[in-house]
Order: structure tokens, then C-alpha cells, then sequence
């Protein structure tokens, strides 16, 4: 395992700097020989994004991952929602960055660059690999499905039930631009690790119904933390 090649994925999802543009090249050319299948989704990926408009690409960063969001970079979140489990899998993975020496910065232990940052630092070959096919494979598939026609137009209207305004979306295709810098991470992890595990993931969006739990819903109550056990806390 390379730290080089989750380093590069972590800069693509992170908010985007100055130099994003450069960046989303560099990946591009690393992964095309690497994992071609990585290179080509980054590809799609740059083709779609703003170009030369730092404003307009991190408007588009936010107006996917935080504000009236298609999705969130939160792993835990996005598998369990508020559930209990997500604090148990926080506490975990706290955990873990602090023996590994991990910075998490200003995002929560679960945020995906977080997750790609710590993979290549852990010594214990076996948890990594749980973490990976348990926990962020199915994280990444559950993102990606987010971006679904269907999926878009249930969470539009929850915010439109519940936001006075809503904030105008990137035109065409290239709203789901973030798309295919997911299914990247996706591709590398596919190519790295044995995904014996897969998430019987809902016909209903986990994601979206978290969101309309925490508009309808003021205060769930505090998430319980478990010993770590096990990625899963379970």
C-alpha cells in the first residue's frame, strides 16, 4: 500500500485550494498506468468540473457535500445516520488516528480524506481490511448512489418542504461531477483490497432519510460510544 496514491484522492475530496485544478491532473496522470479504471473516472471528473473559477468549483463542492447536500463525506453518517452505531464507529476510529498519528484537522474521524489519510498508517493489516470492507467500500457505493436521478429529485423536494430558499445547483451534468471522483476511490480500493463484503444497501436512500429525520427532528440525543471491538463497534 502506497501512501502517495490515498494522499492524491484525499486532496480531490477535500474543499478545494487554489491549486485543485493541478491536482485533479496529477491524479489523473497518476493513477493512468496505476489503475487505469481510477484514471478514467477522474477524467470524467475533470471534464465536468468548473474551470479557472475557484468560487464556482467550491460553491460546487459545498452545494454537493454540505449545504442542502447530495451527499455527505461522512462515512458513518451515511451508513448509519444518527444512529447509535455512528458514535460507536466515531470512538473507533478516534481511536485509530490518535495510535496511528493521524491529524484529522477540522473534519470528524469518520470524513472520508480523514479515512483514505489513516488507511496506508495503520500496522494492523487486518482491521484495515475490515475497515475497508465493511465500513468504506459500502460508504463509497452508498455516495455514488446518491447521485441517482431519483435519489436527487427525493431530496430536492425534502429541502424544498422544509427551506424557505433553496440554493440554485450546478447546470446539467456537471452537478454530479463529484460523482466520479468517488467512484475513483472506488476503483483504487477495488484494485488494492479483496471487497469480500458488500452492504445490503435499502431501496430507500439512508442518506435521504437522514436528512428528513434531522429536519422534522430538533435533538435525537446523544450518540452512545461502545469499546472498540471492532471497526463496527458492534
Amino acid at each position: 500500500m502506497t501512501a502517495m496514491h490515498y494522499e492524491v484522492l484525499a486532496r480531490l475530496l477535500a474543499y478545494p485550494g487554489p491549486e485543485f485544478e493541478a491536482e485533479v491532473e496529477h491524479a489523473v496522470q497518476h493513477f493512468s498506468a496505476l489503475c487505469p479504471r481510477a484514471a478514467q473516472a477522474l477524467g470524467e471528473f475533470q471534464a465536468l468540473m468548473p474551470k479557472g473559477d475557484l468560487v464556482a468549483l467550491r460553491e460546487l463542492y459545498t452545494r454537493t457535500f454540505d449545504v442542502q447536500a447530495i451527499t455527505s463525506l461522512d462515512i458513518g453518517y451515511t451508513l448509519f445516520g444518527e444512529d447509535y452505531k455512528r458514535g460507536a464507529l466515531l470512538a473507533n476510529l478516534s481511536g485509530e488516528h490518535a495510535r496511528c498519528g493521524n491529524e484529522c484537522g477540522v473534519d470528524l474521524a469518520d470524513h472520508l480524506t480523514n479515512v483514505l489519510r489513516l488507511l496506508p498508517k495503520m500496522t494492523d493489516a487486518a482491521l484495515r481490511e475490515e475497515l475497508v470492507s465493511v465500513l468504506v467500500a459500502p460508504a463509497l457505493q452508498e455516495m455514488i448512489r446518491e447521485f441517482e436521478p431519483a435519489r436527487l429529485v427525493k431530496k430536492e423536494a425534502l429541502y424544498k418542504k422544509h427551506h424557505k430558499t433553496i440554493i440554485e445547483s450546478a447546470s446539467g451534468e456537471a452537478r454530479t461531477a463529484y460523482r466520479h471522483a468517488l467512484e475513483a476511490v472506488l476503483e483504487v480500493l477495488r484494485k488494492e483490497f479483496v471487497l469480500k463484503i458488500s452492504l445490503p444497501i435499502d431501496q430507500e436512500s439512508r442518506f435521504a432519510g437522514s436528512i428528513g429525520a434531522e429536519l422534522g427532528i430538533e435533538d435525537s440525543g446523544p450518540c452512545t460510544e461502545q469499546p472498540r471491538q471492532s471497526m463496527r463497534g458492534a
